[in-house]
């Protein structure tokens, strides 16, 4: 049973802050298919966040909107890794009541505290605000409590993805109102010049060099893992892993299907001639 820590005049606490200030290691899942019945099922599995893309992919504002309301109905956090366009596009999936965003692509510490300036409320930063969305239980919370409580309460990741991004790491990790940085291996082998080499050192050191500065200045090392991978990752420092999606779990599937009809079916005495 899910007991919901919030009220009606209050913003729901975050999920995966309370498990990481606990000790714990969070576990997430990508979702790429933008349908509500989709974060509902995926809530429902004991995941403690649900990773949401704005950056890649057709996912409308309302789509994404009507998913993190699904997934709070099971106080599991939701986490929409941003554009990279208008301020707007940082900070409306927060105004939703996501609990945190990603920003994809970070290159220095110039542009992490541009990022921190816009995405956390006075005296960290000066996001714009409003109030009369879901993340100020429209308007019903005290503005002075919602900033207080939105800095608190919610979490800004950024994505170290670029060789760009090394030469600044540790300045990257010190900037305050970032909460953590996510080593994206993906477009950091293309960066290398090694697209998918999973295996080059450079991706391994670039990942422990990350997960290094993130604790050493006392933020959250997150990334993505495969599941034989995870011990190893949180021994380097993880603790938070994103460990799937939903795409990949319905293709398996599908796939499945389809090669044990085939066996199955070629066992029965049925015979189709040619011509029949």
């Amino acid at each position: 049973m899910v007991v919901m820590s919030i009220t009606k005049h209050g913003m729901r606490p975050s999920r995966v802050l309370r498990k990481l200030r606990e000790g714990g290691v969070v576990k997430s899942v990508k979702l790429n298919i933008p349908d509500p019945k989709m974060a509902d099922l995926a809530s429902r599995c004991g995941f403690d966040a649900l990773w949401l893309c704005m950056e890649h992919g057709p996912a409308t504002v309302s789509q994404i909107e009507q998913m993190i309301m699904a997934a709070k109905m099971h106080d599991v956090d939701t986490v929409v890794r941003v554009r990279r366009g208008s301020y707007s596009d940082l900070h409306l999936p927060l105004e939703m009541d996501a609990a945190g965003i990603i920003v994809p692509h970070i290159m220095s510490a110039a542009e992490a505290k541009e990022i921190a300036r816009l995405t956390r409320f006075y005296p960290v930063g000066m996001r714009p605000a409003d109030g009369g969305n879901a993340d100020a239980a429209y308007s019903m919370m005290d503005f002075v409590e919602y900033c207080k409580t939105a800095n608190e309460q919610r979490f800004v990741h950024v994505q170290i993805e670029d060789v760009e991004a090394m030469d600044e790491l540790d300045e990257i990790a010190q900037v305050k109102g970032i909460d953590g940085l996510f080593f994206g291996p993906g477009d950091f082998s293309q960066s290398i010049g090694a697209p998918a080499c999973w295996d080059d050192p450079r991706i391994h050191e670039a990942r422990q060099a990350v997960a290094d500065a993130a604790n050493r200045h006392g933020k959250v090392a997150a990334t993505t893992v495969s599941l034989d991978k995870v011990e190893e990752y949180i021994s380097m420092g993880y603790r938070y892993l994103h460990i799937g999606a939903d795409v990949i779990g319905v293709g398996q599937y599908f796939e499945q299907l389809v090669t044990d009809f085939d066996e199955a079916a070629a066992k029965s005495d049925y015979c189709v001639s040619s011509g029949s």
